[in-house]
Order: C-alpha cells, then structure tokens, then sequence
C-alpha cells in the first residue's frame, strides 16, 4: 500500500515548482547576498525580488518583510523584544499556543521580565473575548497580546481583527502566530490592527528553515541575532538564499490557487468527518470544525479501549501519517496540552489529520476502512 500522508499541518511535501525555483541558487548562483561583485549582487537582488513578492502578497510594505529560520525563530524575536524594548510589562496568551509562543512567555516570566496571563479558551476551542478586555483592562502598565491566528492542532480560528481592535483600543501590542494561516488564507496587513505576525515556508509547500518575520513599520525593535547587518540590521547571518526564494515562490503559488484549493481541501475535511461518523461509533470532534476553523485540520477523537490506544502506531505500519494529541498518554509523551485544555477526556484518544491539496477521497475512504477495522 502506497504511503498516505495526512500530516501536512506538521509540514508539506516541496512544490516541484518550487524546487526549481531554488536550483540555480544551490548551483550557479551562489553569490554572498553581502558581497559587491555581479555574483552577489545577483543574490541580492534575489533575495529582494523575494521579499517584495511576498509584501504585495500580504498587502505589507518590503521594509516590513524579514525572513528568518522559521516561525519559532520570529515568534522568539518578537515576544523578546516586546519585552525588552517596547517595554511590555505584562503578556497575555492561551493554553493552546504553539511552544515556540509559550516557551518563550514562560521563559520571560521565569527571568522576571514580564507577568504573564492566560486568557480563558471556551469548550469549542475560540478564545474567551470578554475574558480577554477584562485581563487587558486589569493592568496598568504596557501588555502585549500574543495569540495564534489559527490552532496547529484542532484548527481553531482567532477573529484576529477583533483581537487587534481590542489591543489598539487598550494601547497593547499585538502578536500573532499565523504560521498556520500565511499561505493557507489571504492576508491584508495594511488593514489589520496587529504588530507582528508569523511564517514557515514549510507549511505551503515550500522549503523547510525559511519563515516570515512582518514587522509593522510603526514598530522599532532591535534584534535577536547579533553579527553582521543582514536584513535590514535586523537579523545577523548570511541570507538562506535559496530558502528565501523557494519561500516566495511557494507563497506565489498557494495564492494564486488559493480559491480552488481551500474549496477543494475543505470537501476533504467534511467528507472525513462524515465517513467517521457513519462509520465509527462514537467518533468526536475537538474544536469547532464547522465553523471559524482550519480548513487544513481535523481534529478527531476516538473512544479509548485497548485497541485505539495504540491507534498511531497501528496507522503508522499501514503507511498512513497523522499525528496525535491526546490528554494524556503514558511515557516521555506528555500529551497534547491544546487537547488538555479544550477536552479533557482521558477515555479519548485524540489524532489530527491535516490535508493538502495532493490528498485525495480515495485515500480518506483507505483511512476510514483501516480505522474501522482498527477500532
């Protein structure tokens, strides 16, 4: 049986087109962006080209448009500088952030930097709103908001214009992780309330160690990586030429097709939910699938017996990825924290299946056949 790889939240196959994109700068090209001959001259302008493609992508400013080694690196760089130079005293987050984001708040609180607050999730996985002005108007002092534009693990969308009028209206900075998001939806930057939002290449068919850093040019920070004066002064260290180029290639590519995609992967999600439910009793599904939520992402919970406890082991010898995320699972693995703090149910085990547009009905018909047989 052919591998069936319904892990594309964790990252995606590269886009061949993309691949060839990025050839001549692992061949001939392969100038220093930094140095004064043709040859680098021609990086430069590459890496140039890139940027500028990705800002009119995302209706940003170039000057706004900073790549980095992914969206963990952005993520760090901006909640640190938050901190230590926007003089944020304070930070609000969720429970259900990426690591990258709640490693590093914890991380600031721990050091003694910054008070950290947790916003409250509802059951259907969407942020608390009203909980969230109460904590902003609690505090004196500078806040800085940082959460996710969507949930890498049940698919939940922030209304992120919301969020932003809700920050501006109290004077905060606001963070978003839209590493899930950029290249997976349209983006209107000149028109949306947030300071810093996020990237990775890998997401949307492009390379992996290449993301997005969108600094909005209101916003003066200094920065995380010291060294030479790459991007701007911004990032120290020679330029991930080819990454860079494969980054915007990818981002040209899943916009230009983003309609027919989105509508294509969103039957997929709807027609697994379906086979699950007809075909596995009491199949549950974490978050709010049928509303604001990822098209990418299902998030699916089985009853827990003997047999489904050893349900991602058991997919992973008939070729078929998805990941897990249940409550709690014995071993090193702690469990999903996103899954401990919206559905707390030890007697579910919890796996993610994530889409893209290489899936197809066939293999969700193979998944559902094997998962019944499994369960």
């Amino acid at each position: 049986m052919n591998r069936i790889y319904f892990d594309n939240a964790a990252t995606t196959p590269l886009d061949s087109q993309v691949l060839e994109a990025m050839m001549p700068y692992m061949t001939e090209k392969f100038g220093n962006p930094s140095s004064i001959y043709s040859y680098g001259r021609e990086s430069r302008l590459a890496v140039e080209n890139a940027r500028k493609s990705v800002a009119k992508i995302l209706n940003a400013h170039p000057a706004e448009i900073f790549f980095t080694s992914g969206g963990t690196e952005s993520s760090n760089t901006v909640i640190t500088a938050a901190v230590r130079d926007l003089g944020c005293t304070h930070i609000i987050s969720s429970p259900i952030e990426h690591h990258a984001t709640l490693h590093t708040v914890e991380f600031l609180k721990n050091k003694g930097e910054a008070e950290l607050s947790y916003v409250k999730v509802l059951p259907n996985g969407h942020i608390d709103m009203e909980d969230l002005e109460q904590l902003l108007a609690s505090h004196e002092g500078k806040t800085l908001v940082t959460l996710m534009h969507a949930n890498n693990e049940i698919g939940n969308m922030l209304d992120i214009q919301a969020v932003g009028e809700l920050c501006k209206l109290y004077g905060a900075i606001f963070h978003s992780d839209t590493v899930q998001t950029v290249g997976h939806f349209p983006f209107d930057l000149r028109n949306t309330p947030v300071h810093f939002i996020t990237g990775a290449g890998h997401k949307f068919h492009g390379p992996k160690g290449v993301g997005l850093l969108y600094i909005n040019e209101n916003v003066r920070i200094t920065p995380y990586i010291h060294g030479g004066s790459q991007e701007r002064n911004m990032r120290a260290g020679t330029e991930n030429l080819y990454g860079i180029v494969g980054f915007a290639k990818a981002l040209e590519i899943a916009t230009a097709e983003y309609e027919k995609e989105a509508a294509y992967i969103g039957t997929l999600k709807l027609y697994m939910m379906d086979e699950l439910k007809k075909n596995i009793k009491g199949v549950a599904f974490n978050g709010d699938p049928l509303g604001r939520s990822l098209y990418t992402v299902l998030s699916v919970s089985f009853p827990k017996t003997e047999k489904s406890e050893m349900i991602l082991f058991n997919l992973d010898i008939n070729n078929i990825c998805a990941s897990g995320g249940s409550a709690c699972t014995s071993g090193a693995d702690q469990g999903s924290h996103v899954i401990r703090a919206v559905n707390n149910n030890p007697n579910q085990v919890t796996v993610r299946f994530s889409f893209s547009k290489q899936n197809t009905k066939e293999e969700v018909d193979a998944v559902v056949e094997k998962l019944k047989e499994m369960i």
